[in-house]
């Protein structure tokens, strides 16, 4: 938190993903053992400094080094004390956040809403229900996080649940303009499946995308190939296998593709048709402004994301990230319950479209 001379008080959250330390990741962040260094060393970074404008602010943790390790900060810390630094600007400028960050990278604030992505969880019947009662635009994540118990050993159990997740918006979606996007999240498990035979999987992709239609369909880490490297080329020669067959299916990027650079690298490369710039992973929030923009100028699909392990000011943050750059679609979070995450974000643009014009 920042007080600032005027008396207001800006904040931010710091946060972690769900899975800290896999797939290339910072290690657990426990905030009673990270407040002791944020007090000590990045407090005074900012005491007394003039708001001037959010880049310079954001640099400050950004680009700073631990001195006792010589590398940068935490991505929790980085992350929390950015949102901060956005807010204190905000809030000094009398302006919406959304507004702050347009008029630093020279965008616009969308007139409408960005399409939410809900996630479900292990609940992913239930929940699926409250996803097509609120007309989600994007849904339902799933959870598809183990080979045998979840995907199953042939790929079946996913099948299966994409053909009754199909049947289940027909029968119960109350309008035909209601068409939303399959996206399911299957943690490397078709890899697993298919003993990363990427043919086999290209073929079981499409073949998934027709128990999908009409509605589209994303599939999110479709393999772990356990670097950076290997998972650029993996989804690369996966995304043109499935372009050959005509498959419209898309490939998300997650795993591996954890920093702005890393973001350039699997966009450049075309790793994937989607990549999901997952906030926290991504340290100070500067990064995942930029990494929405350059995946939108080159021709790369973004999905502003993030984890389930966050919180409502997070969430809040986010929301103006995604009304002022414009990413394909926004995740709906903290939590998998489906209405407290969809709620926050849905409101949070509400307001921002209610006050965008006025201030």
């Amino acid at each position: 938190m920042f007080i600032l001379d005027n008396g207001a008080i800006a904040h931010g959250d710091c946060a972690a993903v769900q899975y800290s330390g896999a797939g290339g990741r910072d290690p657990l962040f426990l905030a009673k053992d990270f407040i002791p260094l944020i007090e000590k060393e990045i407090a005074p970074l900012y005491k007394g400094k003039e708001i001037n404008s959010f880049k310079e602010l954001a640099a400050l943790v950004d680009q700073a080094k631990n001195p006792s390790t010589g590398k940068h900060y935490h991505t929790a810390i980085r992350y929390g004390v950015t949102q901060a630094c956005l807010d204190a600007v905000a809030k000094s400028k009398h302006k919406l956040m959304a507004q702050i960050i347009a008029e630093e990278y020279g965008t616009q604030v969308s007139n409408h809403s960005i399409a939410i992505f809900t996630q479900s969880g292990d609940d992913r019947y239930n929940n699926a229900d409250k996803m097509i009662m609120k007309e989600a635009e994007v849904l339902p994540h799933a959870l598809f996080n183990h080979p045998e118990e979840k995907t199953g050993l042939q790929g079946e159990k996913l099948a299966a649940y994409v053909e009754w997740l199909r049947d289940r918006i027909l029968q119960f979606r109350t309008n035909d303009r209601y068409n939303p996007i399959m996206h399911i999240d299957v943690y490397g498990t078709l890899g697993i499946v298919f003993n990363n035979d990427l043919e086999k999987i290209a073929e079981y992709m499409s073949q998934l995308e027709k128990k999908a239609a009409p509605f589209k369909l994303r599939i999110e880490g479709p393999v772990d190939m356990g670097d950076k490297k290997s998972q650029i080329e993996a989804l690369r020669t996966l995304r043109e296998l499935l372009e050959k067959k005509g498959s419209k299916t898309e490939i998300v990027a997650d795993e591996w593709c954890n920093t702005l650079e890393d973001i350039k690298d699997f966009t450049l490369h075309k790793a994937g048709h989607m990549i999901q710039i997952k906030t926290p992973d991504l340290g100070g929030i500067n990064n995942s402004i930029e990494a929405v923009l350059f995946c939108k100028n080159n021709a790369m699909e973004a999905y502003l994301g993030g984890t389930c392990n966050e919180t409502s000011r997070s969430a809040e943050v986010c929301a103006h990230i995604a009304m002022a750059t414009s990413p394909l679609q926004c995740l709906a979070k903290p939590g998998m319950g489906v209405d407290e995450g969809y709620m926050i974000a849905f409101n949070e643009m509400q307001r921002i479209l209610a006050l965008k014009d006025k201030l």
